[in-house]
């Protein structure tokens, strides 16, 4: 069937597989928007911790609750980007609080189904690669190209480690990251709301080892061959 939209290319995987990154290199090559899906519910977890909502009333909160929280996404040229209050949220994301909540508030129901609407409405018109954890099956299970990235998970727990602190991380440090990322893919994989998992069709890809740049050339190569641009 003939596509009636331009492209939209997902990207899905555990913590620390590189998706986010390699969409962000990918997007920008091919002059597409990039949508990173963890930083919308980041912005919804830094926007509960601002507005003081106790922990313990996230689970009861509604579709009004969470609009109520004005956190907004514009799509302004080739940038997504997300607001609180109308001020841009960027170093905000990945605050130590967040970080230690996010996981909670993307596990909510209630949560993912309010950003289904605003994620699909940033993919409506394509030009768009969008990584996350249920891009391929959930948001956008029509992409035209899927890609499933994995690693090991000392590897995975590295590269936060790297992201976070910016320097090279103690032996020590990666099996303590270690640990709480594989109880993080346990919550994303045994949900029962949007589980972590390779979406049908989805290329996967081992980033293992593998240099940054020839990850993106990677995909770069696949979506290429598979999706006339």
């Amino acid at each position: 069937m003939p596509r009636t939209r331009p492209p939209v290319i997902t990207l899905d995987g555990p913590a620390g597989s590189g998706k986010t990154s390699t969409a962000q290199a990918v997007a920008r090559r091919l002059g597409f928007r990039h949508l990173d899906s963890g930083a919308l519910y980041r912005a919804l977890t830094f926007a509960l911790l601002k507005e003081g909502v106790p922990e313990q009333e996230w689970a009861t909160l509604e579709a009004q609750q969470l609009t109520d929280l004005n956190v907004e996404v514009e799509v302004e040229g080739d940038v997504v980007n997300i607001y609180h209050d109308g001020v841009l949220l960027t170093s905000d994301l990945r605050s130590t609080e967040v970080t230690a909540s996010v996981s909670a508030v993307a596990g909510l129901p209630a949560v993912r189904d309010w950003l289904l609407d605003v994620q699909r409405s940033v993919g409506a018109h394509g030009n768009l690669v969008a990584d996350g954890r249920d891009m391929g099956t959930v948001v956008f299970p029509d992409a035209d190209v899927k890609f499933f990235l994995v690693a090991s998970l000392e590897e995975r727990a590295r590269r936060r480690l790297l992201q976070d602190h910016g320097r090279e991380p103690a032996e020590a440090e990666v099996q303590e990251e270690a640990r709480r990322i594989e109880q993080r893919d346990n919550t994303d994989s045994s949900r029962s709301h949007s589980p972590l998992r390779r979406p049908e069709h989805a290329l996967e890809v081992d980033t293992t080892g593998l240099p940054f740049d020839d990850q993106v050339s990677l995909i770069m190569r696949q979506v290429q061959d598979l999706t006339p641009l």
